[in-house]
């Protein structure tokens, strides 16, 4: 592991009715806003045990209490989804100027192993991708981050991972594994059931009678 990387978490903090409406229904504003905190915890988790340079979660309600220890914290910026990646990447890397990798809070399955290996792979190439199988992407790293190459992809498609890839043409690109998003109920079963001793497979469990109302 390349401990000069850089690790955001672009995240929104989890209130209900703000965070996973697609996982309602079948579970409540409160239930999809649980199991939001859940991955997000998983997710801080992961980076937590990763070595790096630093560890930021970039948030849409930068509260205190919300950033673990080890982490900074600091606000999103921007409206759309591609300028908040746009300006995450840039706030980080005006901080220091060291290769930057994101990810999301919707990736509770995502390993200390994965993180290590996207920044090995960020050593010698000039961007990590990292497909998600609902057409986007769930980790995007960029050794030199650079606004222009986010601003304006569209984003919440079915083809925003192809978009953005032809943005990083002309640029080295390594490629990590597919990856499920936790966008629906069906999302949810997957990812638990793929990463079965997570905080977000055990509170799915609890919750399960919650699927069948």
């Amino acid at each position: 592991m390349d401990n000069r990387t850089q690790i955001i978490v672009l995240a929104k903090r989890p209130r209900p009715g703000r965070v996973k409406t697609r996982l309602t229904p079948p579970y409540t504003r409160e239930e999809a806003a649980e199991l939001a905190a859940d991955a997000l915890r998983d997710t801080l988790d992961a980076v937590a045990a990763t070595p790096a340079a630093a560890r930021v979660l970039v948030i849409d309600d930068p509260v205190p209490g919300v950033a673990p220890a080890g982490f900074e914290m600091i606000a999103q910026r921007g409206g759309g989804l591609d300028e908040r990646l746009a300006w995450a990447f840039e706030d980080v890397y005006a901080r220091r100027r060291l290769p930057v990798l994101l990810v999301g809070m919707d990736t509770p399955q995502l390993t200390p192993a994965l993180l290590t290996r996207a920044a090995t792979a960020l050593q010698a190439h000039d961007a990590v991708f990292g497909p998600a199988a609902d057409g986007g992407f769930w980790l995007l790293g960029l050794r030199r981050p650079d606004p222009a190459l986010l601003l304006g992809v569209p984003m919440s498609t079915a083809g925003t991972g192809a978009a953005q890839l032809r943005r990083l043409r002309g640029l080295s690109v390594a490629t990590m594994p597919l990856l499920t998003d936790v966008d629906d109920a069906a999302d949810a079963r997957e990812v638990a059931g793929q990463a079965p001793h997570t905080r977000f497979a055990a509170t799915l469990a609890r919750l399960g009678a919650g699927a069948a109302r």
